[in-house]
């Protein structure tokens, strides 16, 4: 059975677990503190995500979307984006092409265990 990738901090109170890559794809698990919050930013990879449970903010280019359980969001590449926690929250993201920073972080850390 393969290993489970490591629990990485993003920022205060959010964090997330690589789940599977491929060549073109890449897919997480994050999990959001109440109230946490991460800062506008942005990747050159398109990005889907996915509510599986809680309520949190997107803050895409500068607008709030209010997302709830069961919700889905679809974000172009290179376009900033920010998160407000508004009670604890799970998230699945997937990416296009794959976070390749996040699977080299991920590695460091199994080389550290």
């Amino acid at each position: 059975m393969k290993k489970r990738n490591p629990w990485i901090a993003i920022c205060p109170g959010i964090k997330r677990q690589t789940l599977t890559s491929g060549k073109t794809m890449y897919q997480m698990l994050a999990t959001l503190e109440p109230d946490s919050k991460m800062p506008a930013h942005q990747h050159s990879q398109e990005q889907i995500v996915h509510v599986l449970s809680g309520r949190m903010k997107l803050i895409v280019d500068g607008t709030p979307h209010e997302m709830k359980t069961g919700d889905s969001f679809y974000l172009a590449a290179n376009i900033p984006h920010g998160v407000e926690t508004i009670e604890e929250t799970r998230v699945l993201a997937t990416f296009s092409p794959p976070r390749d920073e996040y699977l080299a972080i991920d590695e460091a850390n199994r080389q550290r265990k």
